[in-house]
């Protein structure tokens, strides 16, 4: 093999070899976000979010949500939580949890979760408002 046909099999590989490398994410490369921004109000509610990657908005399934808390935050009434508790979803990526939105207002909703594969702890606060 010759020189040039050696850097010719080179060049040819380096796309190949790009594309087995795993893509460096940083845990901030991820976040929650509100399938819907306004839910009613009432007992038995669905919440559902989408965990994405922001860089290419695809969603990201099999996280492990392991702190959840619902409250009044928003309004000025942290200690105001309700219980919340994770139901099945049927789509990868989204996770929906089930809880009681006893007062119409502002909600905020605290996630905590640890992602397959990526280091670190993400950590996101959503604001949803229920409606009468």
């Amino acid at each position: 093999m010759t020189f040039t046909d050696t850097l010719r099999a080179l060049a040819a590989a380096l796309p190949l070899a790009a594309v087995s490398l795993p893509a460096l994410a940083d845990i901030k490369d991820f976040e929650f976000r509100l399938v819907q921004s306004e839910v009613r109000q009432g007992n038995g509610v669905i919440v559902a979010v989408q965990l994405v990657d922001k860089r290419s908005g695809k969603p990201i399934p099999d996280a492990v949500i392991f702190t959840r808390r619902i409250d009044m935050a928003p309004d000025g009434m942290e200690t105001m939580a309700s219980p919340i508790e994770a139901m099945p979803s049927a789509e990868p990526g989204t996770y929906r949890f089930k809880t009681n939105l006893t007062m119409a207002g502002g909600w905020r909703l605290s996630l905590g979760a640890k992602l397959q594969g990526e280091t670190g702890t993400l950590e996101n606060k959503l604001i949803l408002k229920a409606v009468p």
